[in-house]
């Protein structure tokens, strides 16, 4: 018989930037910034409380993205509680395209799983990845988020299985996030796409994407060529202008700057000596934070 572990079980999961440029829905990198989440069983009920970002804003009901991801981790595992107890202390800022709800899918199901006795062999690593995947619809910032560092992601044809391989990065590539104070929705970034786009786009863009990946596993002075985006960032400019005025300042002064996710925070890579100068790009209004590479992903703490 299924069992439940005494007390609460607590987990941190990092911030991700994901398609990097011209790795789109395919590539993503873990960040420095982290949610906390405590959950327990209880007798009956649901109880969540959320401080920080999305305060006042999200649901506190099952509707709650955390709460749905433990109800499906749960039921993989085949087992569902009496009652919960959830209390989300939330950093990574909401739609700005720093991973936040996949933050939340991925601490839902680990939580889920960590409170089962002996979850982690009823539910191993790939399995609950891949639960995260189906329930984010898309496995790219999912994917840095539960195993971190940089992980190159996708889903093979026909409905296939999510699969995520890390990568190597360079230990002297860090990162500046410049956050606006305006959400932009991934619904809305995505609606700006094109159904098509010209080979010779798509065949630029999966040269870079490539040089991408050997940049950041040891070459970080190809970072700015290899962050050169051919498939969607110009084409979301009209629901992140200020964003996109920002990134091709940046470039224009040799930076590799880039769209983190759907927009609209800018992510402007960086060794930490350089970090400073680029703090300072901020703009008025705008959030800025220094962030290395989070290397573990979601953790029990």
């Amino acid at each position: 018989m299924t069992t439940f572990v005494e007390g609460p079980v607590r987990v941190s999961v990092p911030a991700t930037s994901a398609n990097l440029g011209p790795g789109f829905d395919s590539l993503g990198l873990a960040l420095s910034m982290r949610d906390e989440l405590e959950a327990e069983v209880t007798g009956s009920g649901l109880e969540v409380v959320v401080t920080g970002s999305g305060e006042g804003d999200v649901p506190l009901d099952e509707s709650h993205l955390v709460v749905r991801s433990m109800r499906a981790a749960f039921g993989l595992a085949g087992v569902q509680p009496p009652g919960l107890r959830l209390s989300c202390t939330n950093v990574i800022p909401h739609a700005r395209g720093l991973g936040s709800s996949s933050a939340a899918i991925v601490a839902g199901v680990v939580l889920a799983r960590g409170l089962v006795a002996g979850g982690s062999l009823l539910v191993d690593d790939d399995a609950l990845f891949r639960l995260a995947a189906r329930i984010e619809g898309h496995p790219d910032n999912v994917a840095p988020a539960f195993y971190g560092g940089f992980v190159i992601s996708g889903r093979d044809p026909g409905e296939g299985d999510f699969y995520a391989v890390r990568s190597s990065v360079d230990p002297r590539i860090e990162a500046v996030v410049l956050v606006p104070p305006t959400p932009v929705s991934t619904e809305v970034a995505r609606g700006l796409l094109p159904a098509e786009v010209p080979h010779a786009a798509a065949a630029a863009n999966a040269g870079r994407a490539a040089l991408l990946v050997a940049a950041l596993a040891g070459q970080p002075e190809q970072l700015l060529r290899g962050t050169r985006d051919y498939l969607h960032q110009d084409y979301r400019r009209p629901a992140m202008p200020e964003s996109l005025a920002l990134v091709d300042a940046l470039r224009a002064d040799g930076v590799p700057a880039i769209v983190s996710g759907a927009g609209p925070t800018v992510l402007a890579f960086a060794d930490a000596p350089g970090a400073a100068g680029l703090l300072a790009r901020r703009p008025d209004g705008w959030a800025a934070h220094h962030l290395t590479i989070d290397r573990d992903g979601a953790r029990i703490v």
